[in-house]
Formats: C-alpha cells, sequence, structure tokens
C-alpha cells in the first residue's frame, strides 16, 4: 500500500472514532431508543477499534491488516446500527463516517472495497 493510502486510512479512522464518540454523547441526550445497549456498544466499540486501528497504522505495525479487519466489521456494524435510527442528521453523520473508514480498511486489510 502507498503512503498516501495508509495516510488517508489512519485519517479516516481517527475521524470515525471522533464521530462516534460526538454520537454516543447525543444519543445520551436524546435517550430513548437511542441509549438502547446494542447501539451504545456498537458505537463505543467502533470508536474504540478506529483508535487502536490508527494507532497500528501509524506505527507501521506489520499487524495492521489485522486490526483494519476488524476495524471495517465493526465500522459496518455500527453503521447498520446508526442507520436503523432512521432519518436522525447526527446518525445518518455517523454512519457515513463508519462507512468510509469501514471501506478504507479493508483497502488495508487487502480486501476488494
Amino acid at each position: 500500500m502507498s503512503d498516501a493510502v495508509m495516510q488517508a486510512c489512519i485519517e479516516e479512522c481517527q475521524r470515525c472514532a471522533t464521530v462516534c464518540a460526538q454520537t454516543l454523547h447525543d444519543c445520551l441526550e436524546k435517550g430513548g431508543k437511542h441509549v438502547a445497549a446494542a447501539h451504545v456498544i456498537a458505537l463505543v466499540d467502533c470508536a474504540e477499534i478506529c483508535r487502536t486501528s490508527a494507532s497500528f497504522l501509524s506505527r507501521g505495525s506489520e499487524r495492521h491488516a489485522a486490526t483494519c479487519r476488524a476495524c471495517a466489521e465493526i465500522c459496518r456494524a455500527c453503521e447498520a446500527s446508526c442507520r436503523s435510527m432512521g432519518d436522525d442528521k447526527m446518525m445518518q453523520e455517523c454512519a457515513e463516517a463508519c462507512r468510509r473508514c469501514a471501506e478504507s480498511c479493508e483497502k488495508m486489510a487487502g480486501k476488494a472495497a
């Protein structure tokens, strides 16, 4: 992978982690279905794996493909969870950040996006 592709993935992971954290805060303020355990866990899991994946990539770990594979899978699950919340603007922004991160991580993991 080129340095540009790797740097883009690092940035997508960092952006996704931030958006998931912001979305979690938004969900806690909204309450109701937004604080369902499965949804909250999806957001926390996604933010954590994105930070981890960015860290592995940033330091050039030989194991970055493994974290990128996990990150893509978890991002896809978080995307689905956010999309299930309906037309809520914050949920849709989070779903898009998760989608972009998953696609970028799939490339880094050697999958076709």
